[in-house]
């Protein structure tokens, strides 16, 4: 019996060009499993590097904002737990959003050899952070136990959280990964943007806290990191508050936005990558 040829080919329509993705889906568990592999290929702990990282962030955080700020201990949730629900979705957004804008320098051997749809590198390399929220969440599981706080039926929410973080991060990482590939320079800001961006977000406060002047909060809900951080803790923290409309919508729409500009961004320039390896 005959089998039916699959043809792939570059600057295909868009119908063809998802379906591409479809057909590659081999290459996209390949180099998932070999991200996943060299990130922890001769460390002593592996994994558990997933939790070390926020861990040591916690402490840190807690050690500045007890001592020098003044602000460690809520009235209502420990310290502790407060500020890790804000760590865990802040790792997990700037993790991917690292990942996402360096997949297509780590993988220039790949683009210059043979055609597949680019954005299968983009993809893939949301898997070893997907690991190492795994094993920060686990963390966060144990904290929340010793400190009692246990989540309300709000928790149903969280994986709309994760999969709102996932697009953010993947519409401004595949921004950031098509102009990286002709300036480096996107390559060093990003990193320089998480350090940044930690401490104009509310990662280990919360919005309350930071006493925002009433007149700015509109503007400060716009940035779609705030929705975000809000929306994970009033899925996860054991508050019964409502649901944080005023800075999850902005982000939503901001994010879906994002995200269509940068496919289409990326999808203009995609032909053109190899031109500047």
């Amino acid at each position: 019996m005959a089998t039916k040829e699959v043809i792939i080919e570059a600057n295909r329509s868009e119908k063809h060009y998802w379906l591409d993705i479809w057909n590659f889906r081999d290459l996209l568990i390949i180099l998932a499993k070999r991200d996943i592999m060299v990130r922890y290929k001769q460390t002593i702990i592996g994994a558990a590097w997933g939790f070390v990282r926020p861990l040591f962030t916690l402490l840190g955080f807690g050690f500045i904002l007890t001592k020098f700020i003044g602000k460690g201990q809520s009235n209502e949730i420990p310290y502790p737990v407060l500020a890790f629900s804000g760590i865990l979705i802040w790792t997990y957004f700037s993790n991917l959003f690292i990942q996402v804008s360096n997949s297509l320098i780590t993988n220039t051997n790949l683009i210059s050899k043979v055609y597949f749809p680019r954005i299968i590198m983009p993809l893939s390399a949301v898997f070893v952070v997907i690991v190492d929220f795994l094993m920060a969440l686990i963390l966060y599981t144990i904290l929340a136990l010793w400190f009692q706080t246990f989540p309300s039926f709000q928790v149903v929410y969280l994986p709309i959280a994760l999969i709102h973080a996932f697009f953010l991060a993947f519409g401004i990482g595949l921004i950031f990964a098509t102009l990286n590939i002709k300036y480096r320079d996107f390559g060093q800001l990003g990193p320089f943007l998480v350090q940044f961006g930690m401490f104009i977000c509310p990662v280990a406060l919360t919005k309350e806290s930071l006493n925002i002047p009433q007149n700015w909060t509109f503007i400060y809900n716009l940035n779609p990191v705030v929705g975000l951080i809000d929306s994970f803790r009033w899925a996860i923290l054991p508050k019964n508050n409502p649901f944080p409309w005023d800075s999850f919508l902005p982000s939503i729409i901001i994010t879906f936005v994002l995200l269509v500009i940068a496919v289409a961004f990326f999808r203009k320039r995609e032909d053109k990558f190899v031109d500047f390896i």
